[in-house]
């Protein structure tokens, strides 16, 4: 089970799809492969890179099981059960924990506006999955339009006990982390894993803050791993070059609305899926585009 001791990478999976749309699951299997072998500690899967509200009910069922098959219970797997009502969310989530999950992650929804609303509806979902179901705090305001302020992040942890991590993925969002680690340092509210997203733009810096790993499916998550563990053994001059190679990709990758197309298309380049699929509404990456992203990986890649 998911605990607030989690750290590392939890690499934010991508659903592959064949060619026409279906689940692709060798590719899944192979993608597994992959992301164990660059060192991540965790997966998350069904996120909003996942493009979960594009699955059927029985497709995202299957997808977890297929995941949780080729994991084979090697290291945790969160599942992303965020949905417009509590039925959906729960029927999900009890389907999940009962394939092997570790726990769940839930975003909150659009149609929050005060703190009090933010705080109630965490409280509901925690009722409509189980006391007794870790939960990760889905925190990205630039994606849902909720911003939840560190106040309210530690009235969710404190009247939840099931609420395990917090998935940061505030922007500018730096001292938020700083906030809360000062405020569970000082016992004001309890310890919970931070692991932070935003494709890894962040990831020395929020390391530096307090973060306790990264929680996002940049293409080549061997540097996310790489940054981690330099940030944990003291070495920020290599923890920061070694990301500094990566950046300009980063950077092109966490761009709105083409970013998940972009990483697909890496990830089908380096053998790791076999389509870079996007099932529709979903852009199409140009020629000038993909030619831009070859020239940025082999960069990468020349100087690894």
């Amino acid at each position: 089970m998911l605990t607030s001791s989690a750290a590392g990478v939890y690499v934010i999976c991508p659903t592959p799809f064949e060619g026409d749309g279906r689940l692709d699951m060798a590719s899944t299997e192979r993608m597994v492969e992959a992301y164990l072998k660059a060192g991540a500690t965790g997966l998350t899967i069904l996120g909003i890179m996942g493009e979960a509200p594009k699955l059927a009910a029985d497709e995202s069922q299957a997808f977890v099981r297929q995941v949780m098959k080729a994991v084979a219970g090697r290291v945790p797997v969160i599942v992303g059960v965020s949905a417009a009502g509590f039925a959906a969310m729960s029927a999900l989530s009890a389907k999940a924990m009962d394939a092997g999950a570790a726990g769940v992650m839930i975003a909150p929804p659009s149609t929050l506006r005060t703190d009090d609303q933010i705080v109630s509806y965490y409280g509901d979902a925690v009722e409509a999955i189980g006391t007794d179901v870790p939960f990760v705090i889905q925190d990205y305001p630039l994606t849902t339009n909720v911003v939840m302020t560190p106040k309210v992040i530690i009235r969710i942890i404190e009247q939840n006990p099931s609420c395990v991590m917090l998935k940061h993925e505030d922007w500018p969002g730096l001292d938020k982390i700083t906030t809360l680690r000062r405020a569970s340092d000082a016992g004001e509210v309890r310890r919970v894993s931070i692991l932070c997203g935003n494709g890894g733009l962040f990831l020395p810096f929020e390391m530096e803050r307090g973060a306790d790993g990264a929680m996002t499916g940049y293409a080549y998550p061997e540097m996310l791993v790489g940054v981690v563990n330099l940030v944990k053994e003291g070495k920020r001059q290599e923890a920061h070059d070694l990301f500094d190679r990566h950046l300009p990709l980063v950077r092109y990758e966490t761009q709105p609305g083409v970013g998940l197309a972009v990483r697909k298309y890496v990830l089908k380049k380096r053998g790791i899926i076999a389509h870079d699929t996007l099932r529709k509404p979903g852009p199409k990456l140009s020629a000038e585009t993909v030619s831009e992203i070859d020239w940025l990986m082999q960069r990468i890649e020349r100087s690894e």
